[in-house]
């Protein structure tokens, strides 16, 4: 395992297309419910122990060998809003096409025929990681850290934000990152014996009504 290959997974400028998505930010910026950094880190928060929870479990089940078709199922059962299960399998379908650029792996292919629209990004990525020679873990970081950043970067564009007071958010965040991935690769190595009802399913409404909302503005910066 080459552990130099999660630092090119986590960058930033890797072409999976995450530089277009807010992670919800934009929406709820424009509610007001961040403003500057202190709501940006409660919004984080939350978002880590909710939909960054659940995608780390999924990425580390998918680097693990889970069946990915079972997981992208598993994937939409805890997504309800459906203009974020488009985002998700849109960012899938661009993270695919870069990951069988950077690691060409015959589950990825495969992955790619069964979902010619995009499986779930966690999805797609925890596939990713294992076609890298990473394990779940890393792949669970990947996918914590992402759940973060994206919105983390995003408000520094919306509100112009210093970005130092944006990566100090992100910084603080790291002791619960840790936890958050420890508890996924535990449920994504339960799922091994029992299933994929082993994963976390912990919900964020906000996120999801924010997320339909910000799919009909007319103009908007971020695709979600």
């Amino acid at each position: 395992m080459s552990r130099a290959a999660l630092l090119v997974l986590a960058d930033g400028r890797f072409p999976a297309g995450g530089h277009a998505h807010s992670g919800g930010a934009e929406a709820a910026v424009k509610a007001g419910r961040i403003k500057g950094a202190a709501s940006l880190a409660d919004f984080c928060r939350g978002r880590l122990h909710t939909a960054g929870s659940v995608a780390a479990a999924l990425s580390a089940a998918a680097a693990l060998g889970i069946d990915p078709v079972a997981l992208d199922r598993a994937a939409d059962a805890r997504t309800p809003s459906p203009a974020l299960r488009v985002a998700a399998r849109r960012l899938g379908r661009q993270l695919m096409r870069a990951a069988r650029s950077t690691w060409p792996s015959t589950e990825l292919d495969a992955l790619a025929r069964e979902f010619p629209k995009g499986a779930h990004q966690p999805v797609v990525l925890g596939l990713t990681a294992r076609a890298a020679g990473l394990g779940p873990v890393d792949a669970a970081y990947c996918a914590a850290y992402e759940s973060v950043s994206g919105p983390a970067t995003a408000t520094v564009r919306l509100l112009s934000l210093d970005p130092f007071d944006a990566t100090g958010v992100l910084a603080r965040l790291a002791p619960e990152m840790d936890q958050v991935v420890d508890r996924a690769v535990e449920a994504a190595w339960r799922v091994v014996d029992e299933g994929v009802d082993a994963l976390p399913a912990g919900s964020a409404p906000l996120l999801e009504i924010g997320a339909e909302a910000h799919a009909g503005w007319p103009v908007r910066l971020f695709a979600s």
